[in-house]
């Protein structure tokens, strides 16, 4: 090899067009399709379209992802009425590629789109509901575990025998 071979090596590399880096897994843009921003203008929560893929952002974190946005737009439609229920005023702007989309979804069930929407929210509001019951069923359960934490324990073999029956008890399978 000469001396003067890297000389001549880097000077033809620098005369090559530059190539573009392709890099493998390149993400693709996401296109927004539903924004919720607060009064200050803000996005809260949106909607995005990337490739074939609809993604749930919420605070500037991915919460999820989907085939299908409605169930998600429904989500969207929920919290606007949570917020405005308790007086922070929200606004919802949905594109028009999503309102076709419902609008094709309600036909197919013979309401409007407005009617359709409404009835998906209302299944959150139904969720909301029954996740508050449970809420109040585990804090009796606290509860009632703090009081039998206070009553006076026997011996350690006593306590592994209620244990066993109570196990027994909420499980509907025969105990060996």
């Amino acid at each position: 090899m000469s001396k003067q071979s890297k000389a001549k090596r880097d000077k033809r590399k620098k005369l090559q067009p530059k190539r573009p880096i392709n890099r493998l897994n390149a993400q693709q843009q996401v296109q927004n399709h539903a924004v919720l921003t607060n009064e200050e203008g803000q996005v809260v929560a949106a909607i995005g379209l990337q490739g074939t893929e609809w993604l749930l952002a919420i605070g500037g974190q991915t919460m999820g992802n989907a085939d299908n946005p409605i169930p998600m737009l429904a989500m969207l439609k929920h919290l606007s009425n949570v917020q405005e229920k308790e007086g922070r005023k929200v606004n919802l702007e949905y594109s028009s590629q999503l309102q076709q989309l419902i609008d094709d979804l309600a036909a197919d069930e013979g309401k409007t789109a407005d009617e359709y929407l409404t009835q998906l929210v209302s299944e959150f509001e139904g969720v909301e509901g029954v996740e508050g019951e449970e809420g109040e069923d585990a804090e009796n359960a606290e509860t009632a575990a703090d009081a039998s934490e206070d009553a006076p324990v026997a011996d350690e073999a006593g306590t592994d025998a209620a244990a066993d029956a109570t196990s027994a008890a909420s499980d509907d399978k025969p105990q060996a």
